[in-house]
């Protein structure tokens, strides 16, 4: 009978630093790849809707203030430097101000409760449960 430590000994018997060296070096590539490939393309434009139409659409490239008017009141949307955010929004748990700075295609900030949202769209779409 054979004992395991020999089994796993001879298992590693024929594995050399090269090797390893060879493996690791095939895994840090298909993880920097994947990585680079699934990360979404950066946005293009700005998409504001309002009560489900859309209110405005803009370039990202220029800065400018946008104020929207909804059913509770005013939501206020600052672009800079390629990216959007929405400063002000008088629904009152502020998820859509606490979603932050959105640059890249795909991303979005939804005020529900004033039914004003803002998105970023370009080319190439990121990927999400949908699309995968």
């Amino acid at each position: 009978m054979v004992a395991r430590s020999e089994v796993m000994s001879g298992l590693l018997y024929g594995v050399r630093s090269g090797d390893w060296f060879t493996a690791g070096l095939g895994a840090v590539l298909v993880l920097a790849l994947a990585w680079h490939y699934w990360q979404p393309g950066a946005g293009e434009r700005l998409l504001v809707k309002r009560g489900g139409n859309v209110f405005l659409e803009t370039s990202l490239a220029r800065d400018r203030d946008v104020t929207v008017n909804g059913p509770l009141g005013v939501t206020r949307i600052e672009v800079r430097n390629h990216r959007a955010r929405v400063i002000s929004d008088p629904g009152p748990r502020q998820l859509c101000v606490r979603e932050g700075w959105i640059s890249r295609s795909g991303q979005a900030a939804i005020c529900l409760p004033n039914q004003v949202s803002v998105e970023v769209v370009g080319k190439a779409g990121g990927y999400d449960s949908l699309s995968y």
